[in-house]
């Protein structure tokens, strides 16, 4: 979950004049970087290597 502040300060940071689908765009990769972090804390990691054995290369 976002904060406003989070909110607020990604649209500060956005050109003047934008679309709501940029808006949008920049909104949801801010949630997926989130996620990814806490996913990362909690251990919820693959391996580079792993990846690999699992992809079969």
């Amino acid at each position: 979950m976002m904060t406003k502040a989070q909110v607020i300060a990604s649209l500060e940071s956005l050109p003047d004049e934008v679309t709501i689908d940029q808006v949008i765009d920049q909104l949801l990769l801010i949630q997926k970087v989130e996620e990814g972090r806490k996913q990362v804390a909690n251990g919820e990691v693959v391996s580079h290597e792993e990846v690999k054995k699992q992809l079969g290369r």
